[in-house]
């Protein structure tokens, strides 16, 4: 890493599950990558080729484990349970016209879900990724899913976990968590990299 300059975090969202394709709230559930989604993770592999790392993360589950070792970063990863998708409870598995059928208004940022997990309860996993990435000799590259990486993008820039809601985040794409001199700053988000 260059002399002066501060740890990024790169954040990577698996590629496409059928869940992912059809929308379904996927948290806690293990499936595994579509066709699609393993050529998008093979994508992300040729747009990070290169890249020097000093830390690579990976949720446990399958689907974000696929996607890391397609990319080539299979081995170098540390797997944390501070990266596991957002534990959606009772509404695991549903997507949101099923859940608003029984709450119209429904949000997961601001309703949260029964018998899962808060915001907040995210918020503190993702803080610590954030504490580990700042303290590591050099770049941070996480896979992981969509609504954690959103509250970790929320957190590295200051915002609450619930802030998550202002970045969407497709399947197979990449984000950089950067800085601006001093100040952290999305620097780049939701870019997919191109098909091989």
């Amino acid at each position: 890493m260059e002399e002066g300059r501060q740890p990024q975090i790169f954040v990577v969202r698996h590629g496409q599950t059928e869940w992912s394709r059809i929308g379904r709230h996927t948290g806690r559930t293990d499936v595994p990558l579509e066709a699609d989604g393993e050529a998008q993770a093979a994508a992300v592999g040729r747009a990070l080729a290169g890249q020097p790392f000093a830390l690579v993360l990976s949720s446990p589950l399958t689907r974000a484990a696929q996607t890391c070792r397609l990319a080539g970063f299979g081995g170098r990863d540390e797997v944390t349970s501070d990266l596991v998708e957002w534990d959606y409870g009772a509404f695991e598995g549903r997507t949101t016209a099923e859940i608003r059928d029984l709450a119209p208004a429904w949000t997961l940022w601001s309703d949260g879900v029964p018998g899962g997990e808060t915001a907040a309860e995210v918020g503190r996993r993702v803080d610590r990724v954030i504490e580990r990435a700042r303290a590591a000799a050099g770049d941070t590259l996480c896979f992981a899913h969509g609504h954690v990486l959103r509250v970790l993008a929320a957190r590295w820039v200051g915002l609450p976990p619930a802030g998550g809601r202002l970045f969407g985040l497709d399947a197979g794409t990449v984000g950089v968590l950067g800085w601006e001199r001093e100040v952290p700053v999305i620097d780049r988000w939701n870019e997919r990299p191109p098909a091989g």
